[in-house]
């Protein structure tokens, strides 16, 4: 009898791949992406990876790093290893104690359904270097 459960995609360590990603289940990615990432499943950023991309997906577990503004329907995992600098809306979120995470951040619920797609989360804060005076808001 065949097995029917579907396999995930696999970006190997050596692999360095710009452009735009679909797929409908699972990517783990262990090497380089820069672009875009759409899913409905759930990506998977292994120890060692750099994700540089708008991404969209279900569900979001992040033990490399991201660069990029992060939209989760469901969920976003942040591993001890894990460093991310980018705005994040997610319906739920774990933190391990050790993660980074340098941007915005809206959780919740509703938080997914606000936002249409990656592309259109605020765009990266950067923090201001030691003694220099913070970035005030425009009005």
């Amino acid at each position: 009898m065949a097995d029917t459960t579907p396999q995930a995609t696999i970006i190997g360590p050596d692999t360095h791949i710009k452009g735009d990603m679909t797929f409908e289940s699972t990517a783990r990615l262990l090497g380089t992406f820069e672009g875009k990432i759409t899913s409905k499943g759930e990506l998977q950023v292994a120890s060692g990876a750099t994700c540089r991309a708008a991404v969209e997906a279900t569900k979001v577990t992040i033990d490399g790093e991201l660069e990029g503004n992060l939209l989760a329907r469901e969920r976003v995992e942040l591993t001890a290893k894990a460093k991310v600098k980018g705005d994040m809306v997610a319906a739920r979120l774990v933190v391990a104690e050790g993660a980074a995470f340098v941007g915005h951040l809206t959780v919740g619920p509703e938080a997914a359904k606000s936002i249409g797609s990656a592309d259109a989360a605020p765009a990266v804060v950067v923090p201001p270097r030691a003694g220099e005076p913070a970035p005030q808001p425009k009005k």
